[in-house]
């Protein structure tokens, strides 16, 4: 027996041990989707499942770019401000004095115009509902007059007129102060009114709010020979 022959008996050769060795056939992973694949997930399946999370992601981002907008327009552009009234002029026309009563001897019927305007400050309409106007002499209520409804458009002013007529004989009656006799030429007379117009703000069917707007004025009239004129008017607005 030759050297090599007894070497090989002397260290024979190990069998393999497939237990600790490692396999050489793929683990096979079961699909429910696509059935049995291999350990790596296929290329479309990782494709779709980018797409899924990046919809999520753009949908989750345009969400909350929606809501911050829609928060930054609701205390801007969106804010509904108070709508506000003045009072451009007031005159006294188609003065008529004539013969009275012995309690009153001069009887003279007056007819007051006064010109309102409505400012809209809103994106949207401002619309009101009829409205009144009473005029007041020493506390007293010598007239009240009326006013249709109307609207006043986004970023819009709308004149509206107001027109009275004073009967001063029957006037004199609810405010004795209020008495043509007693009055001499280029004597002033102080009246004051409150107007009182109630109406609403609808902003995309979103923002609604209800607003009254009261506007209080103090008007001082010279009496002459050819009537009143006003001399000055004070206005003041507020809302609620």
């Amino acid at each position: 027996m030759d050297q090599n022959q007894t070497t090989k008996e002397e260290n024979p050769t190990k069998p393999l041990n497939h237990t600790s060795s490692p396999s050489i056939y793929p683990i096979t992973v079961t699909d429910e989707e696509h059935g049995p694949t291999s350990g790596t997930r296929s290329s479309p399946y990782l494709r779709r499942r980018r797409c899924m999370i990046g919809c999520c992601g753009c949908c989750v981002a345009i969400t909350l770019l929606l809501g911050i907008v829609i928060l930054i327009l609701s205390f801007t552009v969106f804010k509904i401000k108070d709508p506000s009234v003045s009072i451009n002029y007031i005159d006294f026309t188609d003065f008529d004095a004539g013969l009275g009563t012995n309690t009153n001897p001069i009887s003279a019927n007056i007819t007051l115009n006064a010109n309102l305007a409505i400012k809209n400050p809103n994106i949207a309409s401002f619309k009101f509902k009829n409205s009144t106007t009473d005029f007041y002499y020493k506390g007293q209520t010598i007239g009240v007059a009326y006013a249709p409804n109307g609207e006043v458009r986004a970023y819009k002013t709308t004149e509206m007129n107001v027109t009275l007529d004073v009967l001063t004989d029957q006037a004199a009656k609810a405010a004795p102060a209020f008495n043509i006799s007693g009055l001499v030429f280029g004597q002033d007379l102080n009246l004051t009114s409150y107007t009182d117009i109630a109406g609403r703000v609808n902003v995309l069917g979103i923002y609604k709010r209800n607003i009254d707007v009261m506007l209080n004025c103090t008007y001082t009239v010279e009496y002459s020979a050819d009537g009143f004129e006003s001399k000055t008017t004070t206005c003041v607005a507020d809302t609620a």
